[in-house]
C-alpha cells in the first residue's frame, strides 16, 4: 500500500518523514528526486534545453538561476517545467519500490493518484510562519506569500485520510505510532 505525505510549507512534513525513517520506513522525497533527476537525467537535460535553451545547463550542471528565471516568468512556463519534471519523478518513485512518498504538491501534481492513502502534516498558521522565517531567513510577508501559494491547509485536511498535528504541543511519536498501526490494520 502506497502512502503519500503532504503538508504546507512550515508544517514539518520533512521532520515527520525523518521520524518515520528512524522507525525503518523509507520515504521517497520528491523534491530531492526532482533536483537529482534535473541534474543527472540525459532525457530531462535534453527536454530542458529544448524548453529553456542552452543556458539551462552551465558547466555540465543544472543552472538553477536560469531555470528559476524561466519558471517565475509565467504560469505557462511553470506548467511546462512541471510537465517535464512530474512524470519523471513519478516514474522514478514507482521504480524505487518505496511505499511512502513525501510531496508538498501531492494533489497539485497528480501524485495523489499513485497512492492509496494520504497523510497530511498540519500546524497552526503562526507556527508555520515562524518556522519558514527562521529556516529561510525571510520576512513574515515573504513567508505568508509562500504559504498562500499552496493549497489551503483546510483543503489538504479534507482530502487526506490521516492528519498528524505538528504544533509543537502534541507529541508526534504517539501520532506516528497510531498512524503506522492504522495502516498495518488496513493492509
Amino acid at each position: 500500500m502506497r502512502t503519500g505525505i503532504t503538508g504546507g510549507i512550515g508544517s514539518g512534513k520533512s521532520y515527520v518523514c525523518r521520524l518515520l525513517n528512524e522507525r525503518g520506513i523509507s520515504v521517497y522525497d520528491c523534491d530531492a528526486a526532482a533536483k537529482r533527476l534535473m541534474r543527472t537525467s540525459p532525457v530531462l537535460r535534453q527536454q530542458f534545453i529544448a524548453l529553456i535553451g542552452q543556458e539551462a545547463y552551465m558547466h555540465d550542471d543544472l543552472n538553477k538561476a536560469a531555470v528559476a528565471r524561466f519558471l517565475l516568468a509565467s504560469e505557462a512556463n511553470a506548467q511546462a517545467v512541471n510537465a517535464i519534471v512530474h512524470p519523471a519523478v513519478f516514474d522514478d518513485f514507482l521504480k524505487s519500490g518505496i511505499e511512502w512518498v513525501e510531496s508538498a504538491i501531492l494533489f497539485e501534481s497528480g501524485l495523489d493518484k499513485l497512492v492509496d492513502r494520504v497523510v497530511v502534516v498540519t500546524a497552526p498558521l503562526e507556527v508555520r510562519i515562524a518556522r519558514v522565517m527562521a529556516r529561510d531567513s525571510i520576512s513574515r510577508e515573504n513567508a505568508l506569500e509562500w504559504i498562500h501559494r499552496q493549497l489551503p491547509q483546510e483543503e489538504l485536511i479534507g482530502r487526506a485520510h490521516y492528519e498528524i498535528v505538528n504544533d509543537g504541543q502534541q507529541p508526534l511519536l504517539p501520532q506516528i505510532e497510531q498512524l503506522i498501526s492504522c495502516l498495518i490494520k488496513e493492509k
